[in-house]
């Protein structure tokens, strides 16, 4: 099956375009290639390269500056994926978007499911969730995939930034009132390309199976690797930012067709080795 990946040069859309499944033939455009936001080039590219299947891990993830620039959010989070939704209906292919925890609001106090109503904080998570309804609208083939605190060896992320406030501080002060669930890229990958192969469409919530505060997770990462620079509990509220954060948006699923990942801890250890193998997620 031929496969359009969009948001290629992005953390996800790198990973998935570098170790697709031997079954798909993939076309794999950055943003420069393809601006989603674009009803006529998206229609172009679609027409040009006829895929069965579109992928689109485009997007405006700059959640603080989404409370500045809304209009930019809106553009790749919510038009972009109208724009794919029309093309792939009238081209009969299926679409398949990647959306967020952040469209909760973080006070349900215990993770989140399928069946939650969504009361995104932010703009950034206002944004997704439009997309995500524009994509329900328009084109019944969709599968829109929910995910959490991505992280990978490769590309920026909290993990990565985690790592580096250790080398360059004495003591690193972190969150433990945010909870998520941390989502290691290659393993969201390998669930993508099972979902991707199958007709249960709808919304999936598709993360890193448990619970971890952002203090528990940089804590598993320290440990694993043997980093001695002292952890201290922090409140976000110490660190202020432009936009809000729900408080927990650990996710879970209540789908009968589900695919869950491996607990959290099990994507830490893989990333761990790669550290330390120095391989910036190369190794096998």
């Amino acid at each position: 099956m031929k496969i359009l990946i969009t948001g290629a040069g992005g953390l996800l859309g790198e990973a998935l375009a570098a170790r697709p499944p031997e079954q798909w033939e993939v076309v794999a455009l950055t943003r420069e290639e393809l601006d989603i936001s674009s009803a006529g080039t998206v229609r172009e590219a679609l027409e040009r390269h006829r895929p069965g299947l579109v992928i689109n891990a485009a997007a405006f993830t700059d959640v603080d500056g989404a409370e500045t620039r809304p209009d930019a959010a809106r553009a790749a989070n919510t038009n972009g994926p109208r724009n794919l939704a029309e093309e792939t209906r009238r081209q009969d292919s299926i679409l398949l978007s990647l959306s967020t925890d952040y469209v909760f609001d973080g006070a349900k106090g215990e993770p989140y499911d399928e069946n939650d109503t969504p009361a995104p904080l932010s703009v950034y998570g206002k944004t997704k969730l439009a997309g995500e309804e524009e994509i329900r609208r328009l084109n019944p083939r969709h599968f829109i995939v929910r995910t959490s605190w991505l992280y990978d060896n490769r590309g920026a992320s909290f993990a990565k930034n985690a790592l580096e406030l250790a080398r360059n501080n004495e003591e690193v002060r972190i969150a433990e009132d945010q909870r998520g669930s941390p989502t290691y890229v290659p393993h969201l990958t390998a669930a993508l390309a099972l979902l991707a192969g199958s007709e249960n469409f709808g919304t999936h919530h598709i993360a890193g199976s448990g619970g971890a505060s952002r203090l528990d997770f940089v804590r598993e990462i320290y440990t694993r690797l043997g980093i001695s620079t002292p952890l201290a509990a922090a409140r976000t509220s110490d660190f202020p930012r432009p936009a809000l954060r729900p408080a927990n948006s650990e996710l879970a699923t209540a789908r009968r067709d589900a695919i869950e990942l491996p607990p959290w801890r099990e994507g830490v250890a893989e990333f761990v080795r790669r550290e330390a193998a120095g391989k910036d997620g190369e190794g096998g």
